[in-house]
Parts: structure tokens; sequence; C-alpha cells
């Protein structure tokens, strides 16, 4: 008998954000190791759910036979959160946090309140908990009442590229952010603190998604063009892998501003082509960049933000002693191989078919 599984998540599994480019890779790599995995997109909309979500949430759960073993994405709990209380005692499930939802910048009080009540009671009622980095492990052991015996680690892999990035090759430095444009990802921050740069030779290319949050994406349209730097800013939108792997190669510093990360992915593929980071020191960003390959400064901090850039743009020793430390750190990132052996593991105390798979891998 194979071990089988199924991974409940919000829409479809192809999207290109940080958490859905994880679940996809996991879901690739635990299908190499022939394991079947199910994939469930419900509809509807998510973190803030309306009741098309919770109907086909709780119609899937509903569906899937006794004694499944259930993988639930993190931003699907609103969705699930009722169905847990009746479907817990009849499925093994396990939910996969990448970042607490509650944490999300641009909620009102009363938002990120009821999220936070909600992941706290759908946590209490699955069998174990996946985190992505150390510093979300620890955000719930102390805010969400999750016991440690239930908690695993299963940091996001990397692919190792050919080569460490080019750069520009010129005196205008490449910047690169990769991020959704969403108000925790910091986007306002950084044009706010470039324009106090424009006696600098740069330019700054934004790659994410400009549509998941169009009031965000307005703003920061509207801040660019209010700086006078529609010139030097650049918004992507998404791209294809092997044109995002184009844009790093081609940078010379990364840069991200977050508020707010459970892991980073973006960071630690800057990390892989050996870029110079400049990024805050908020949540899992510390663990996930080594303080000799960035400079990291306080969340929101635009003057801050500013003079560390201007540090990197200026001291091209600075920038390439970080260099140094970011290759030397990529050497010890995880995998994706890595990330699909760790995530089984973690789920094989709940399906021994899984075990035996693991043994004949």
């Amino acid at each position: 008998m194979s071990a089988e599984l199924h991974l409940v998540l919000p829409g479809a599994l192809d999207q290109k954000t940080g958490g859905y480019l994880y679940d996809a890779r996991i879901v690739a790599g635990l299908r190499a190791r022939g394991i079947q995995v199910h994939v469930h997109s419900l509809p509807g909309t998510y973190p803030l759910v309306d009741q098309e979500a919770i109907f086909e949430a709780d119609r899937v759960l509903a569906g899937l036979p006794d004694g499944a073993l259930v993988v639930i994405d993190g931003l699907a709990l609103p969705g699930v959160a009722g169905s847990l209380m009746v479907e817990n005692h009849r499925l093994r499930l396990v939910a996969l946090v990448h970042h607490p939802l509650s944490l999300e910048l641009g909620l009102s009080e009363a938002q990120a309140r009821t999220l936070k009540l909600i992941e706290q009671g759908s946590l209490a009622r699955v069998q174990r908990i996946v985190v992505t980095s150390p510093a979300t492990a620890e955000t719930l052991l102390a805010d969400f009442h999750v016991t440690r015996s239930r908690l695993g680690i299963v940091e996001p892999g990397t692919d190792r590229p050919e080569a460490p990035a080019a750069g520009s090759g010129t005196d205008e430095l490449n910047l690169l952010c990769v991020a959704t444009v969403t108000p925790r990802k910091g986007h306002l921050i950084l044009v706010e603190a470039l324009s106090r740069l424009t006696d600098l030779p740069w330019r700054l290319i934004c790659i994410g998604s400009i549509t998941r949050d169009p009031v965000a994406t307005a703003a920061v349209q509207d801040a660019i063009a209010r700086h006078g730097l529609t010139g030097r800013i650049a918004l992507m939108d998404e791209i294809e892998p092997a044109a995002l792997q184009s844009q790093y190669h081609a940078a010379d510093v990364f840069v991200l501003p977050s508020y707010y990360e459970g892991y980073g992915m973006a960071l630690a593929e800057a990390l892989s082509h050996g870029l110079p980071i400049v990024s805050s020191n908020a949540g899992a960003i510390p663990t996930t960049v080594p303080a000799d390959a960035g400079v990291l400064v306080p969340p929101g901090d635009a003057a801050a933000l500013a003079a560390a850039l201007r540090r990197l743009l200026t001291d091209a020793g600075l920038r390439s002693s970080l260099t140094a430390a970011a290759r030397a750190a990529a050497s010890a990132l995880p995998t994706w191989e890595d990330a699909a052996d760790r995530f089984a593991a973690e789920l094989a105390g709940l399906e021994p078919a899984l075990r035996r798979s693991l043994a004949r891998a």
C-alpha cells in the first residue's frame, strides 16, 4: 500500500507567492518519492473568508475518507476552522503554517484579533503543526497555545545556481526586490528611502504580483510618481522562474524591507546567488540572513533603510564583504530535496505507509 495524503489550500497551487511556491515544491518532492498527493484547491476569499470559502471547505473535508492524512495550508485555516471541530475526530490533520495570518499588515485590530482566535482554535485541533522557520515556531509557542511536542520545522529549500550573480557591470547598480506588493512587504518604505538617494546611480526592479492587492499597488505607484522616480523604479509583476533567475543574476544588491517574514524565501534565494542584502530585522529575517551577509534595519524606518542603501551603493568594499559572506552562507542552505525529505519525516509519525516509503527511498 502506497503512502497517500491530501493538501488543502485556497486557490490554485501554481501561484507565485512564497507560500504557494513552497507548497508546490514540497508536493513535487513527495510525489517524486512515490507518495500520492491529492491537491484540493478551495474557492472563495482568504484569509477574511466569505460563505463560498466556508461551504467549499466543509464539503471538501467532509468528502475525505476516514483516517485520511490531510495537510492544511495555514492560509486555509479560516475557511476550515468550523469543519475541524467535527472532522478532527476521524481525519489525521496537519497544519502547515508559513506565518500567522493575524500578523499580516493592513488588518484592523478587530480583524487581527479574530484571525488570531481562529488560528489558535484551529491549531488546537490538529495532530501536527509544521512551520517554515524556528522564528515562526517560537511565535506559535509563545502566542498561539501550541506545545513543542506537536511542532516541527521544515525550512524551504533553494535552487543552487550554476554561478553567483554577475551584477550590472556598470556604475548604475541594480537593486532587486522580489515580493508581492502588499503592505507587509514594505514597498512604500523602500520608495521613500530611495527618494533620498537620487544623487546616486541606481535602478530598482520590483518583481511580484501587482494584482493581489490593488490598493497597495496603487499606493506604491503613486509614491513612485510623486517622488519623480518613474524612470528608476519598475514594478514588473510576476515573471516565469527562468526570467526571475536572470534578474537575480543581473542584480548587485537585494533589498526587502518587510515588516514581518515567517522565513523569507526570496532572501534565501538572494543568498544562494551571493547577493549582498538590505532588509529588516523583523520576524525570521535575522535567522535567515546571517549578520555578515546583510544590513538589517528596523521595519518601517525609511531613514535607516536609506542610510543602509547609501552605504552599499557607495562602498564597493562593503558589498564585496557581504557577497563573500552570502556565498559562504549559501553552501549551508537546504535544497528542495532536503526540504521534501524533512517534510515527509514530519508526517511519518501519522502515516505508517509513509514511513515505509521513506525506508525504501
